[in-house]
């Protein structure tokens, strides 16, 4: 379990702490556990809908994981909504990218409770970067009642909010341990 930690700069009074457990299952498939406690209800959480791509998901309430192979520099960023939105982009290098179009979308599976969200998603080896060595940033975005933002994550750089940052691929994961 990784706990999320809050940028400075977008404290949030409705969030008592985000967990995340991330880990390669048989056919190197990435689960990502979310775990979301505090206020709920001081939170804006969009109403379930069926599973869709949607872009600028990052603008409201949403978990994300960056995963990068190796020293990168491409990557991938994975939005993922508790409504069951989703997007997909790949960038070459810091910021230089787009999405990428791809057949599959992860599967996600939402829960909610009056002091609990929890989001768990699964991305198959055709949404990851090619190669053993991953290096995940995982983070969210949380939108208050009132429209601020608050920015989660593993690990923060200097400066405002930016999960894009190298250093913020803060977890590495093995393929090759659990392969099928």
């Amino acid at each position: 379990s990784h706990p999320l930690a809050c940028h400075p700069q977008t404290p949030s009074q409705a969030i008592q702490g985000i967990e995340v457990v991330a880990g390669m299952s048989r056919g190197d498939i990435l689960s990502l556990a979310f775990t979301l406690d505090g206020y709920i209800a001081g939170l804006r959480i969009p109403e379930p809908r069926p599973s869709r791509r949607v872009d600028g998901l990052w603008r409201h309430t949403c978990f994300e994981a960056f995963v990068m192979a190796g020293e990168g520099p491409a990557y991938r960023e994975f939005n993922l909504s508790p409504s069951g939105a989703w997007a997909v982009h790949a960038f070459r290098r810091y910021r230089e990218g787009g999405e990428l179009e791809v057949e599959l979308d992860p599967a996600t599976v939402v829960r909610r409770s009056e002091g609990r969200l929890e989001l768990d998603a699964e991305l198959g080896p055709e949404l990851l970067p090619p190669g053993r060595l991953l290096r995940l940033g995982l983070s969210a975005v949380l939108e208050a009642v009132d429209g601020t933002l608050s920015y989660w994550a593993l690990w923060h750089p200097p400066g405002k909010p930016d999960f894009h940052h190298t250093d913020a691929f803060a977890l590495r994961l093995e393929l090759s341990a659990c392969a099928s």
